[in-house]
């Protein structure tokens, strides 16, 4: 039969079955299998045979779990290299026996996630890393091993950092294998057809999907999958769904109706199949004899994968104008709070007059300083459809627990309401219901990447909507702070979630603008900042401002200006100049003003929106 690398490209391969649901059935026991390696090897021994006896071209040794990581929840992480060098031994003597070429792969488990872990250092990536590379150099050391089997990975990220390790240490074929939520999608909302595509290009002998799923969603994950070329695909399903049975899980799913998709999983281009949790050897010997022929099937262009991909470039790829206006001049956007009240005759002029004014955007705060408003969201949706004005939505994570969170981006999608500037959002301790909780659910680094999963049709749970959302995503940014050290860091962290632009706190020094900029050029940050403008309208306002909003301090010079308008009785006028000569320096770095609105006076911020619009047509 050649290298394992060469016989999966060849011919199907039929693999082994379940090892813990036999060891279940005969001892009662639900953990620690991999240490009857040393207490009951002739056990051991037997399943291996049988699984050879029943058709089974590859079998994997019984170390799911040998790793240093999970046997020392039963303080065996000492007797890590016995327990998997028993495990080779054992796998070795079967293959040995045989009177046909047998494979045997080291099998490695994921461990990210694990709910039985305690210790929290004991599950970073770096100690899931050294754990992995302590196993794989035992098995390695037993020279007995034609590959290793990386098994039921609900982290894509841990299995390719897994894959890495391994490859530094060795040579040999790995078999990748996930295992997915819901048909077609992991843990994030990640696809099966993406996540095979990043394993095919880590050079993987094969990629593929084990356990969680049966044979009939197995199936249903595949037809929504498109399969990477040249890279063979592994499939391992559980024999169905369990039941409880007196306290322990039975699968009762039949042998007999295993077979059936053995012929189904070679025409979908399967490689390498073999079974997971509830399978026996009566389930392996069903698929060797319900394959139809040892020839592999070239996976087909998958239409129904493709056309989603479709859908979901051109959701991606509808514009935003003000983003895509910023990239050339300046754009003002404009926040405005929604009203306390249900009058809403002057929120709904003042969006008129700034719309008229040619603002990129009105944006619509959700419930600022935590005290209550109108929804934001249904006055978005009556700006655009009853106005035709811009509205771009705050969304908190204040509000909303993750059930409501999804449903409001829904919501705001099936409104065509595409544009949201996401936020923690204040306390709710700070506003007018001071015993109202706030539920924080997710940060708000974490939403923005919600978002972005809507927009590839993915809800964060892996559930396929129908149809990818086409939204832009802000994330906020405090540059009123002593030190800009950090803010770069910050900045990266929301890009990398998915953040297409940056909207800033109102800032009152120039000095703060330039500095920002500098760190912006220095660290070659490449998404649009919107640098926010406050104009003030007293002093009283100033001090407010200064002393009580978190996030926003005032320059001395800017107090003091202020105060001598208050006695001058023009506090508007210098308000709105000491803004104007903010937005000067602004404007000589960015091309995005944030503009918020000072009390509900609307007049001011489109005095200073044209202001900045201006600058667009001076001579230069």
């Amino acid at each position: 039969m050649g290298n394992l690398a060469q016989a999966l490209q060849d011919q199907v391969l039929v693999a082994d079955g379940a090892m813990g649901t036999l060891l279940y059935s005969q001892y009662g026991i639900s953990h620690d299998f991999e240490s009857l390696n040393l207490t009951h090897g002739g056990d051991i021994l037997q399943i291996h045979q049988a699984y050879i006896a029943a058709g089974a071209d590859v079998i994997q040794t019984n170390t799911y779990a040998a790793n240093s990581i999970k046997l020392s929840r039963y303080g065996l992480e000492n007797k890590l290299t016995a327990i998997n060098e028993a495990a080779v031994s054992l796998a070795h003597t079967a293959k040995v026996a045989s009177e046909r070429p047998v494979y045997i792969l080291g099998t490695i488990g994921g461990i990210a996630g694990s709910t039985d872990i305690t210790d929290p250092d004991l599950l970073t990536p770096a100690a899931i890393d050294a754990s992995v590379r302590q196993q794989v150099e035992v098995l390695l050391a037993t020279k007995a091993i034609d590959g290793l089997l990386l098994e039921t990975y609900f982290d894509l990220a841990e299995l390719k950092r897994a894959i890495k390790v391994v490859q530094s240490l060795t040579d040999l074929p790995i078999v990748a294998n996930v295992t997915m939520y819901e048909p077609g999608v992991l843990q994030g909302g990640t696809t099966l057809t993406q996540a095979l595509s990043e394993l095919a290009a880590l050079g993987v002998a094969a990629a593929g999907a084990n356990c969680h799923l049966g044979p009939y969603q197995m199936n249903e994950a595949l037809e929504k999958t498109q399969l990477p070329l040249g890279t063979p695909l592994a499939v391992y399903p559980n024999a169905g769904l369990p039941n409880m049975e007196h306290g322990q899980l039975i699968y009762d799913g039949s042998a007999a109706y295993f077979r059936t998709y053995a012929e189904t999983f070679r025409q979908k281009g399967a490689h390498l199949i073999g079974g997971c949790c509830g399978t026996t050897p009566e389930h392996i010997a069903g698929l060797f004899a319900g394959l139809k022929s040892r020839q592999p099937v070239q996976p087909e262009i998958n239409v129904q994968v493709r056309q989603q991909q479709a859908e979901n470039q051109a959701a991606v790829a509808r514009t935003h104008p003000f983003l895509e206006a910023v990239k050339t001049k300046k754009v003002p956007l404009v926040e405005l709070d929604p009203p306390k009240t249900l009058r809403t005759d002057r929120f709904l002029k003042s969006a008129q007059a700034l719309a008229e004014a040619g603002i990129g955007a009105i944006t619509l705060s959700d419930g600022s300083l935590a005290t209550t408003r109108i929804s934001n969201l249904a006055l978005a949706a009556k700006l655009k459809l009853e106005y035709g004005i811009t509205p771009l939505v705050h969304v908190t994570t204040r509000d909303h627990n993750l059930i409501g969170l999804q449903a409001e981006i829904m919501g705001l999608s099936m409104l065509g309401l595409d544009d949201v500037l996401v936020i923690t959002g204040d306390p709710a301790k700070v506003g007018d219901l001071p015993g109202a909780t706030s539920v924080y659910d997710v940060h708000s680094t974490e939403l923005i990447s919600y978002f972005k999963k809507y927009n590839e049709g993915i809800s964060p749970t892996g559930r396929k909507l129908g149809k990818a959302c086409s939204f832009s995503v802000g994330a906020a940014l405090n540059p009123n702070v002593r030190n800009l050290d950090r803010i770069p860091k910050t900045i990266a962290r929301k890009v990398d979630a998915g953040a297409d632009y940056i909207i800033t706190q109102p800032i009152f020094d120039p000095q703060i603008a330039v500095d920002l900029a500098k760190v912006v050029a220095d660290n070659d940050i490449q998404v649009p900042i919107f640098v926010g403008v406050l104009p003030l309208l007293s002093y009283r306002n100033a001090r407010f401002l200064h002393h009580e909003v978190p996030g926003i301090r005032l320059s001395e010079d800017t107090l003091t200006r202020m105060k001598a308008a208050e006695a001058d009785g023009n506090e508007r006028e210098v308000g709105l100049q000491i803004a104007e000569e903010l937005v000067d320096v602004i404007c000589e770095h960015f091309n995005g003003i944030h503009i918020t609105t000072p009390m509900q006076h609307a007049e001011i911020s489109g005095a200073l929106a044209q202001y900045v619009k201006a600058k667009n047509t001076a001579k230069v």
